[in-house]
């Protein structure tokens, strides 16, 4: 399960921290093994299931997220300087790990992915902290993973869970319907 993950995931090598890394790898490892789907079945399910006739798949979707976070924190340190700080680890590692809850939220119904029971009580964000929080996460980036979506809209936002957020919602709203 590993290298499937690390297969689908090549963007945790850019964790430099050591440990971080595992860590990041052990949540998608339990989030799959405690989900009604595969590794394969995240190349090629909708990101959303609240986007009729989503043909983005939920890794597309994902790891657009985490190399545009990247990339804005890049162009920000370049145009900013010492005037900002922000730890790629800890970014790198919330934006890959801001939808691994997703995981629980689905179910498959007569071969059709539907929203599990988990799923209609907690969303994701929620799910997802408890996973990072059982595999030790740092709170930074449990932080980004908390409110990278709208349950952090009344919340103050980290740096990096400012950028993780605003990549998460432009590889989002463009395919609301």
């Amino acid at each position: 399960m590993k290298e499937k993950v690390k297969n689908i995931w090549p963007e945790i090598n850019w964790i430099k921290d050591e440990e971080l890394k595992t860590k990041v790898l052990d949540c998608w490892i339990y989030a799959i093994e405690n989900s009604v789907l595969t590794v394969e079945d995240l190349e090629v399910i909708p990101f959303s299931l609240l986007i009729k006739d989503c043909n983005v798949t939920f890794m597309n979707h994902k790891r657009t997220c985490v190399q545009l976070s990247v990339e804005i924190a890049k162009k920000m340190k370049d145009n900013f300087g010492n005037e900002i700080q922000i730890d790629m680890d800890l970014l790198i590692a919330g934006a890959i790990l801001i939808d691994v809850g997703k995981l629980i939220e689905y179910n498959k119904v007569d071969g059709k992915l539907t929203t599990s029971k988990a799923g209609k009580l907690l969303r994701h964000p929620f799910s997802g902290v408890a996973i990072a929080d059982r595999f030790g996460l740092p709170h930074e980036v449990q932080h980004i993973i908390a409110y990278h979506a709208k349950e952090g809209d009344l919340a103050k936002r980290s740096v990096e869970a400012i950028i993780v957020h605003h990549a998460d919602f432009v590889s989002f709203e463009p395919f609301k319907a």
